[in-house]
């Protein structure tokens, strides 16, 4: 399975982004990291085979992911209200087959760079 994201840019604060991830084949879990220069890659957002999400506290509220799983689709969504500086950092998309997200993905794609200033 292939994932490609796009969707990232520069913004400035308080402004909006929304990311994209098409995966290229059947998927579970899919989720949201993102990784800031000088700082471990942290997870943002998953969302299960069966819709439920979750979020970091430092997005919640501003942020919303979300799936298309219709006509054999497997896209992945990251919208974002809000923004603030500290959001940026180089954001990857993630998946499993699980349909449980048990924090382990064995896709990921290339990372899209989300700029706030």
């Amino acid at each position: 399975v292939q994932l490609v994201e796009s969707g990232g840019g520069s913004v400035q604060a308080g402004g909006s982004l929304r990311l994209s991830c098409t995966a290229s084949g059947y998927i579970g879990c899919m989720a949201w990291f993102r990784q800031a220069p000088g700082h471990e890659r942290e997870g943002v957002a998953t969302i299960d085979g069966y819709s439920s999400t979750t979020y970091i506290d430092a997005v919640r509220g501003r942020f919303t992911v979300s799936q298309d799983l219709s006509n054999h689709k497997y896209i992945l969504y990251l919208q974002m209200n809000s923004l603030k500086p500290e959001d940026t950092a180089m954001y990857y998309c993630a998946a499993d087959r699980q349909p449980y997200c048990r924090g382990t993905y064995a896709y990921w794609g290339q990372g899209t760079q989300v700029t706030v200033s």
